[in-house]
């Protein structure tokens, strides 16, 4: 029986269908219920660091707390402008939340462990985070408000002047490795992970996933002290809340090709190999629970940037920088003959 079942999704086009259905659905609800621990992880960091106790009422340790926010979500009326485009209101947040989960159909999470692992994940990746600033856009525009407009304007903007850094950063590690498949650059960091030789670039990657992300101290297209909430401010209900899952999710994949790109993945430090599949995927969370936490201690500790500062930096400082390491990276791997399958 349990052949026939192996049979039957590995070697028959509607079985693997049913298969890759099933993965995608275990991996949104794994996702989901992440996402709604990081909110509850990031009020209780935010809490420590400020002297007080964060969410501890509902339930043991206020570990209910997210899903009674949830609950509270839905239960809302969705309010939607008497001037706004109803229709492209509404799409906005659902766009905005299904790229935010179809990028992930390319991480491993360990070795094998991917719903597709194709060769060009990285595009993939990219095209994608590129596509997400289109929710965004069409959320500002389609509210018929000055605010939400404006804090849209501020976020493309921003997305695509941080967006070019990180395709220098990305083709540096593509240089390295020879290939594009994301699986095939976590095994090209069994000896030494990336972040040792490419420490700059790692640095400059983090910083960029923070302003991608709409993060602080780049959070200006929701600055509430210019723009009240930005491109979000007319939403409300689970119109609001998938903006909220979306941004969390975004959070959390930046996190995952981090530690893909930088961190070795799931391999073990020092080139130790994990013994079974179970270590790795250890591995791998703890290397993304580690950068969730970074994102954490900025916001607690950076202030806001101006919005001429946060150009500045994108264009000026890690645009210039990113394509001199690039080079530089280039003319090493040439000049001592590493360069994958030269």
């Amino acid at each position: 029986m349990i052949d026939t079942l192996v049979h039957f999704f590995l070697d028959t086009d509607i079985g693997r269908v049913i298969l890759t259905f099933i993965e995608s659905l275990a991996l949104i609800g794994v996702l989901l219920i992440a996402v709604a621990y990081m909110t509850y992880a990031e009020r209780k960091v935010l809490a420590a660091m400020q002297l007080r106790k964060g969410p501890n009422v509902v339930g043991p340790f206020g570990l209910f707390q997210p899903f009674a926010d949830a609950i509270k979500m839905v239960m809302k009326e969705t309010v939607i402008p008497s001037g706004a485009n109803r229709v492209l209101f509404i799409m906005a947040p659902m766009l905005t939340f299904v790229l935010a989960i179809l990028a992930w159909a390319v991480v491993p999470v360990a070795d094998g462990w991917a719903i597709a692992d194709i060769n060009v994940g990285v595009l993939y990746l990219f095209a994608i985070s590129s596509l997400g600033v289109y929710g965004i856009i069409i959320a500002g525009w389609a509210s018929n408000s000055k605010y939400p407009f404006l804090g849209a304007m501020r976020s493309a903007a921003q997305m695509v002047s941080y967006e070019v850094s990180m395709g220098f950063v990305l083709v540096t590690v593509m240089l390295c490795v020879g290939s594009l498949n994301l699986t095939a650059i976590v095994r090209a960091q069994s000896h030494i992970w990336f972040c040792i030789p490419l420490f700059p670039m790692f640095i400059i990657f983090f910083i960029s996933t923070l302003a991608e992300t709409n993060r602080s101290p780049f959070d200006i297209p929701e600055g509430e002290s210019e723009i009240v909430a930005g491109f979000f401010v007319e939403y409300s209900s689970m119109s609001f809340g998938l903006f909220f899952l979306a941004e969390y999710a975004n959070m959390i994949l930046m996190s995952a090709l981090t530690t893909i790109l930088f961190l070795g993945g799931w391999l073990a430090p020092f080139g130790v190999e994990p013994f079974t599949w179970i270590p790795g995927v250890f591995w791998f969370v703890g290397k993304v629970a580690l950068c969730l936490f970074v994102f954490l201690w900025v916001r607690a500790t950076m202030p806001r940037y101006r919005y001429d500062q946060l150009m500045r930096l994108g264009w000026k400082v890690f645009l210039p920088f990113s394509l001199l390491w690039l080079v530089l990276t280039a003319g090493v791997l040439m000049a001592f003959g590493w360069l994958p399958n030269a």
